[in-house]
């Protein structure tokens, strides 16, 4: 609601509210104005002491006399409308206007912050890093334990030394804003607020995943700013991101995304269960210091002279008896003994909420029933607090009024839990997703106003876009990869996923707009050549870091587009020789050094950020960047493909073919990616050199691509270059050199590595079948690890670990990756999906046979479609002469798909030649579901079965033997 409010306002707001703060903190110190409404002779005020009233603590009546405001408007104006804040209109509006976080900002505004001096080892250039707490630090560990300890020690504080002492209160708020001003010089960005601040867990607990009002950062079109954020106004009066990436994820960017990121962590439970009992203890204490609760529904707790002097005084009035146990250590131990019960009741809870779920099979995920948990928790607490909070003032109010703010509570917290009950991360996730398609949508420039009657593509909810997704006319084929890579490159440049689990996190997704796990490794190895910084595993991307780069170069971008004297491109040639060393920064911006000083500081950029920002200036720079990077990656492909070329396992040839079929694709889109650079860099002195590199590593796929009519790179290109990319792919020889097997071993590895879980499980399985013992290590690793392994993969590691027990025992039965490879292997089934091919396989039957015996006889129907993986086989036609005619059948052919196909009776029986024959059978029903279910594989099916009968009539119309002439199209099936 408030993170689109401009922040000039927000700006003048924030000065309002401190100003007002400071003037508080000052009014506990002198304030001769306040008192006048306390005295009880002042007959228009609510506020006036009434004498003859007595209000008593351990049975002894406190006189009255008139006093300083200044605390009861603190600790019951203040204090409670901020946790009505956070609920309703959430931390973005809070965050934006906290005077603790406005001053906390002062050592950035003056440029005195704390930097690490960094030395680059190559250059000897020294830069200057501003100071950030790390995220694998103790304190960026144990923040919340630290803040969670921080807020009980403030409240001790408060029930002992600082609720009614105006000077103890003044002198702990002034304490408080020098703390906040010494982390805002120590640490960057809002770290006082991210890392210290004993507010910061009230925040999360009213906050999160976001209060009745708060904007959804992660839907509708992708904002620099959102939220809370850290903004500033830049010299053209324009708001632009101050982030430094402080914290990720961070609450000021996306609460909602914070909150699921850490649901399950302990320090949340510890902060939800344990805040309910703080909370009890607070006001229940006030009770069990003074015997009644007249004490502190009357208020006279803000405003008690000589508090500091009970601090040895009992600190327990029980039964009209005070209990000799000192304040000093009746208040910790009674905040601590609540607090620790309550987080030890609500472990216990939480587990009768788990097993309560587990016995019913409710199919919650671990975080739905824990966010359940904690959005009871908020609700409960927020109307215990206000069960109290505010009451002594509140109280005053006409019972209409009165009655109207309590309705008012109670309202607010149902509409804030039947909102929040609803949020899962699924949820997140998919809403998340269906904005990222409902830009690419937009990008498409498709026409979806006919199917939105009147509505906008913004007003649709997730499920609403996924239903138009699948119902646009023109939203196929290619716009549906094109529109999936869109938001592939999204969610990997925010760190939503990564190369590695992008395939189970976009899962969803693809199944909505049914892209293929192999089509979604394609899109991945293209954004990859596009951007091949994107996928490094070494790089950590987050939306923080994204937003903190972006911020940098926006403002580059400005000071681009100032320099009117010159280009863009040519200022930009300038940067690409500031990071070869031959100018320094200061010549490229003479009138502006201390400037880019103040950036680099300001947004934390390192060394190497920011040479490869300033680099990314030059078009030429870049694209020879990359060329070289995709280079590197066509040698590894290139030794990859001859490693799985060599003559080892002949036996597994379908397994060989269908790693090198993983390895050439990769080389053919990294082909592409060169030849399109190559274009552009055409006339470029380094043009030669990449043609010559290309030729060379890519001579098994260089040819077809560019005979390709599709891209046309023969006219595309000049001769020469066409000329020395041929001449060149020639010259590569294709004798295979001999690679030892514990190379082919870590080749294999790496495809182990692969997002497609078929490539995945093949490797697995072939490093078996070459070092059984390393696949044993590897198949453990991956139970061990924490990646969600697709079914095939891990049976296929447990497979593997079983063998160990029993090396030198053959399996009974194929295993379903064995099945796979057979079914690979045939001609029919090649061309299936990943998640065919494996259902397939599951339920395809291996069938034993000994010599002489008959798999079917003639004349029969067969209910199985039959394929021969071991041994060997005949076909027997008996004519009606009593002739009997013979056809061997050899392992990978299929024996009866011509019957299977045409539904009819076999004309042939098959019997067994040789022993220990084995036959993969597939039953007919099976067959025709996956004809019905997959559109390719039907299609590809009615094309064999159309060949074949064609080739049966020409040899009928040859042949006077009809008979005789079936037997001759069981030689076509041959794969």
């Amino acid at each position: 609601m408030f993170a689109k409010t401009p922040e000039i306002k927000m700006h003048t707001l924030r000065w309002l509210l401190t100003c007002g703060w400071l003037l508080l903190i000052f009014s506990l110190f002198y304030d001769p104005i306040s008192p006048w409404l306390t005295d009880p002779n002042n007959t228009l005020s609510p506020l006036r002491i009434h004498p003859e009233a007595c209000v008593k603590v351990q049975s002894i009546c406190l006189k009255q006399t008139p006093y300083a405001l200044g605390a009861r408007l603190f600790w019951t104006i203040i204090v409670p409308a901020a946790i009505f804040i956070l609920l309703v209109f959430g931390h973005e509006l809070w965050r934006r206007i906290c005077p603790l976080s406005f001053l906390s900002q002062i050592p950035r505004a003056l440029g005195w912050q704390r930097h690490h001096r960094r030395v680059d080892p190559k250059s000897g250039r020294t830069s200057y890093e501003l100071a950030k707490v790390k995220k694998d630090s103790w304190l960026g560990r144990n923040y919340l334990y630290l803040q969670f300890g921080l807020f009980y020690l403030g409240l001790c504080i408060r029930l002992l030394f600082v609720n009614s002492e105006r000077w103890a209160l003044g002198v702990f708020l002034i304490f408080t804003i020098v703390s906040a001003i010494a982390v805002g010089y120590l640490y960057g960005g809002k770290s006082w607020c991210q890392y210290f601040c004993p507010m910061a867990p009230v925040q999360k607990i009213y906050g999160e995943p976001g209060g009745l009002l708060t904007s959804k950062a992660h839907e509708g079109e992708r904002q620099t700013i959102t939220q809370s954020m850290c903004r500033i106004i830049n010299t053209e009066g324009k708001e632009q991101s101050a982030c430094v990436a402080c914290q990720s994820p961070c609450m000021d960017i996306d609460a909602e995304r914070s909150y699921w990121d850490g649901i399950t962590n302990s320090d949340q439970k510890l902060l939800y269960y344990g805040y309910i009992g703080l909370v009890i203890s607070f006001y229940l204490y006030y009770y069990l210091y003074a015997g009644n609760w007249d004490y502190y529904f009357s208020g006279f707790w803000t405003h008690e002279a000589n508090q500091l002097t009970t601090l040895l005084s009992p600190g327990f009035y029980l039964f009209n008896k005070p209990i000799p146990i000192p304040k000093l250590v009746a208040v910790p131990l009674t905040l601590g003994f609540f607090g620790g019960g309550s987080y030890f009741l609500g472990r216990k809870l939480e587990k009768s909420y788990k097993n309560y779920h587990a016995r019913t099979n409710q199919s919650l995920s671990k975080e739905q029933i824990q966010h359940q948990i904690f959005t009871l928790c908020t609700f409960v607490v927020f109307n215990l607090f206000y069960a109290f909070g505010a009451r002594p003032n509140i109280n005053l109010l006409f019972p209409p009024l009165l009655y109207f703010y309590d309705v008012l509570l109670v309202v607010v917290s149902t509409l804030w839990f039947y909102q929040t009950w609803k949020r899962s991360p699924d949820l997140y996730s998919r809403e998340s997703l269906a904005s990222r398609l409902r830009k690419q949508l937009v990008k498409l420039k498709l026409d979806v106003s006919q199917f939105l009657e009147g509505r906008s593509l913004e007003s649709l909810n997730p499920d609403e876009v996924y239903v138009l997704a699948k119902i646009l006319p023109g939203f196929t084929g290619q716009k549906r990869l094109d529109a999936y890579k869109g938001v592939l490159k999204e969610a990997l440049e925010e760190g939503y996923a990564n190369s590695s689990n992008s395939l189970e996190v976009l899962q969803q997704m693809r199944q909505e707009l049914d892209i293929s796990d192999k089509e979604h490794v394609t899109v991945l190895i293209e954004l990859g050549i596009e951007d091949p910084d994107l996928l490094d595993p070494n790089k950590q991307r987050t939306r923080e870091n994204q937003v903190r780069l972006q911020s940098y170069r926006d403002q580059i971008a400005s000071m681009v587009g100032s320099k009117r004297r010159r280009t863009a491109k040519g200022l930009g040639r300038d940067l690409l020789k500031v990071v070869q060393k031959e100018k320094s920064i200061q010549d490229v911006f003479p009138k502006d050094p201390q400037t880019m000083r103040s950036l680099r500081r300001e947004y934390a950029i390192t060394l190497e950020e920011e040479e490869r920002i300033q680099a990314s200036l030059d078009e030429d720079t870049n694209l020879l960047n990359r060329a070289d990077i995709l280079l590197n990656q066509l040698q590894e492909l290139f030794e990859r493909y001859q490693a799985l070329r060599q003559p080892l396992l002949p036996d597994k040839v379908a397994a060989w073919t269908l790693l090198q079929s993983t390895v050439q694709q990769k080389q053919q889109l990294i082909v592409k990616g060169l030849l399109k650079i190559l274009k552009s860099l055409e006339y470029h002195t380094e043009a030669t050199r990449i043609a010559l590199t290309l030729g060379c590593l890519a001579s098994n796929v260089l040819p077809n691509l560019l005979e390709d009519e599709t891209f046309r790179w023969h006219k595309r290109f000049s001769p020469k270059i066409i000329s020395q990319l041929i001449q060149q792919s020639n010259r590569a020889t294709d004798t295979i050199p001999q690679i030892e097997a514990d190379v082919i071993v870590s080749h294999l590895e790496v495809l182990l590595q692969e997002p497609d879980s078929l490539t995945q499980t093949v490797s697995l399985y072939m490093i078996s079948q070459l070092d059984i013992q390393r696949s044993q290590e590897l198949a453990q690793q991956l139970l061990d690890s924490k990646l969600t392994l697709k079914a095939l993969v891990g049976e296929t590691a447990q497979m593997l670990l079983k063998q160990e027990v029993q090396p030198n025992t053959a399996p009974a039965a194929l295993s379903t990756i064995e099945k796979l490879l057979y079914l690979f292997g045939s001609d029919l089934f090649s061309s299936l999906k990943t998640e065919n091919l494996v259902e397939l396989a599951y339920q395809a039957q291996v069938k034993a046979y000994n010599a002489d015996e008959v798999v079917i006889e003639q004349g029969k129907k067969g209910k199985q479609l039959l394929l021969l993986i071991e041994g060997e086989a005949q076909l027997q036609v008996n004519l009606d002469d009593g002739e009997v005619i013979v056809e061997s059948l050899l392992p990978g052919q299929i024996l009866n798909e011509m019957e299977i196909l045409a539904r009819t009776e076999q004309d042939a029986t098959i019997v067994v030649t040789a022993p220990e024959t084995r036959i993969l059978a597939i039953d007919v029903d099976t067959f025709e579901a996956l004809l019905c279910r997959v559109t390719n594989f039907a299609r590809k099916v009615l094309e064999r079965k159309s060949l074949l009968l064609q080739q049966l009539v020409q040899q009928n119309r040859g042949s006077s033997n009809v008979s005789g002439s079936s037997i001759h199209v069981k030689g076509a099936f041959k794969e």
